[in-house]
């Protein structure tokens, strides 16, 4: 695949980026580079390679998930403006 002047420009506009007439033919350049890289990447055989999560095997720390201070609604609740049955009252937004 090759990106000429004229997608670098359809490129740039889209992001929103302002890009000179003069700086696209080397826009288009990178771009090219860039899907040459992605082209070499899917010639990579990769069957049987497990998916990593990172590049060192490790093990997340874990803790056990048990509420150490809770039951303070009415806490909480004090500071709302308005509260009603136990929760915090907002305005209707959508009608």
């Amino acid at each position: 695949m090759s990106i000429d002047v004229e997608t670098a420009a359809k490129v740039a506009k889209l992001a929103r980026i302002e890009v000179d007439q003069a700086d696209l033919p080397a826009l288009a350049q990178e771009f090219n580079n860039i899907l040459g890289f992605i082209e070499q990447l899917n010639e990579v055989d990769v069957d049987g390679v497990e998916p990593m999560t990172s590049v060192t095997p490790q093990r997340l720390k874990r803790r056990v998930d048990e509420v150490t201070d809770g039951d303070q609604q009415d806490k909480v609740l004090s500071n709302a403006p308005d509260a009603r049955e136990g929760f915090f009252a907002v305005p209707k937004v959508v009608e």
